[in-house]
């Protein structure tokens, strides 16, 4: 059994801090966590993607992510707007050639294929337009 994870937008932090916990994480819904996104990908796996990516952040000063709840069952954490407001400026070019990079980073599983990681750049896109619409943060809940 693997680790979800559910990113959201919400205002604060004790709008993410209410995030049910006695549903599963397919079955969440309501307006602060809006539209958000289900992966297998871990925030600071998707924080260090866009900011090295995007931004040519070195891997060893991309900011780390701030705890809002810790459960037993559960975590939530706020990622940094670093890791989501690049992408609203840029090109296909930029999400390309950040993917490509990304490709080549070895993580547990090997690199990623190219492609694969060009859609999850592009679905995170998609997400930091929704958030910045929103006046939103990006939370993510943690759920095993």
């Amino acid at each position: 059994m693997g680790v979800t994870y559910k990113y959201f937008g919400a205002p604060d932090g004790a709008t993410a801090a209410r995030v049910p916990i006695s549903m599963r994480p397919e079955e969440l819904g309501g307006d602060e966590l809006g539209h958000g996104m289900f992966t297998k990908i871990k925030p600071e796996t998707v924080a260090a993607m866009v900011l090295t990516g995007i931004e040519g952040v070195p891997l060893h000063k991309v900011p780390p992510l701030e705890l809002v709840v810790l459960h037993p069952d559960y975590a939530v954490v706020k990622l940094p707007m670093t890791a989501v407001d690049p992408l609203r400026g840029v090109g296909e070019e930029a999400v390309g050639a950040a993917a490509f990079i990304w490709s080549t980073v070895p993580d547990r599983g090997g690199p990623r294929d190219a492609f694969l990681v060009y859609q999850l750049l592009h679905e995170w896109q998609d997400f930091s337009h929704r958030l910045h619409e929103a006046g939103h943060q990006p939370y993510c809940l943690v759920w095993p």
